[in-house]
């Protein structure tokens, strides 16, 4: 007889390993941890490969932010349903459009012509100027370079709009930003359930405290810089036009479009500004530079600040970092959505670390969710 023989039936025998089984705890437990950083690097991959579709939601989403804060102040003045607020925001945002293009468009349009081909000549003086001081070796091709810097900037719009190419795919992208945001400012807690419910059960209370600090945090910081938009480019319009400066309607509406801009916006508006003045004269030069330094001087040190006071408090590098970054990847949309993108990285992050420190007050917020 065999050994096997003279020992009792113990139940079904036991499936031998395979060359996939892991039998040592050690290993396994490494094993789990290597396909949870691989997930993780998969997932860093996916969102890189689908950014720019991603910032098209962003901006949709801030788009919705817009709205939602139009008809939050309305609310304040007039009591009406919520939906009937927001088609009265979106009838308003349309009247002004139409205004801007039926009663100033036949001036900013005549004077976007000429626009290009001035500050062309301004450059190439300048190029001129330094190559005789020996400052620059060769001369410097304008119309080519801004050509490839247009070309730049609009490639931000992406794959979904690349096929229509130039003017219409910036069109276009604008187009699917209106319409998200319209879609998420009509049924705002509809996509938050449907975040939280992508999350473990534990974590959805959490997502919900974070999503309502985020919308308070971001209408703030849009509210601001609008105000900040309308006031420096009707302040930049006025003083201006006061001096006789030629294209000052113009200066004027890309002074405020610029103004999203934080940190870049202002020098890029101030610097078309000032070639502005220099080509009809110095006295006229130094008029639009001390005009440029009295608008942002007010601007950043009254209106802006007394709005959005520290909504963010996000550091200035921090964000001229991050709008560098996201410009060259992604041209005209990265930059113009980086400073936001950073300030919600900023509240989750901070609400991570809230919860980490004191998990029984995860509700409690940030101190900037206080000045919100």
């Amino acid at each position: 007889m065999t050994a096997g023989a003279d020992r009792p039936d113990s139940g079904p025998a036991r499936p031998a390993a395979g060359p996939t089984d892991i039998r040592d705890g050690l290993i396994r437990n490494e094993a789990k941890r290597a396909s949870v950083w691989v997930g993780v690097a998969s997932l860093f991959a996916l969102v890189a490969y689908l950014a720019q579709p991603l910032l098209v939601i962003f901006g949709g989403i801030v788009f919705a932010a817009m709205i939602d804060g139009g008809q939050r102040l309305l609310a304040r003045a007039v009591p009406m349903p919520r939906a009937i607020r927001i088609v009265v925001v979106l009838l308003v945002a349309v009247l002004f459009l139409i205004w801007l293009m039926l009663f100033a468009g036949t001036q900013i349009a005549a004077q976007a012509v000429q626009l290009p081909h001035l500050i062309e000549t301004q450059v190439q003086r300048l190029s001129d100027l330094a190559r005789t001081h020996g400052l620059i070796t060769g001369s410097i091709d304008v119309p080519a370079l801004s050509a490839r810097v247009a070309e730049h900037l609009a490639g931000g719009v992406g794959p979904l709009t690349r096929a229509l190419g130039g003017l219409l795919g910036g069109f276009t992208t604008a187009f699917l930003i209106v319409i998200l945001g319209i879609y998420f400012s009509a049924e705002p807690r509809l996509y938050q359930r449907g975040v939280a419910w992508l999350l473990p059960a534990q974590a959805r209370a959490d997502w919900h405290g974070t999503a309502q600090v985020m919308g308070r945090v971001l209408r703030r910081l849009l509210f601001g810089r609008l105000i900040g938009m309308a006031t420096e480019g009707v302040a930049t319009w006025l003083l201006l036009s006061a001096w006789g400066v030629p294209m000052a309607a113009l200066l004027g509406l890309l002074t405020g479009l610029l103004a999203f801009l934080p940190n870049i916006g202002a020098p890029i508006s101030g610097a078309l500004m000032v070639l502005v003045g220099f080509s009809d004269g110095w006295h006229m030069g130094l008029y639009c530079i001390a005009v440029y330094a009295l608008v942002q001087i007010v601007d950043g040190n009254i209106v802006v600040p007394m709005i959005a006071k520290k909504a963010a408090d996000l550091a200035p590098a921090l964000v001229l970092g991050a709008q560098l970054v996201f410009g060259v990847l992604f041209g005209l949309l990265g930059l113009m959505l980086a400073d936001l993108m950073i300030a919600m990285v900023k509240i989750a992050l901070e609400r991570q670390a809230l919860r980490n420190d004191d998990p029984q007050g995860a509700d409690g917020a940030p101190s900037h969710e206080q000045a919100a």
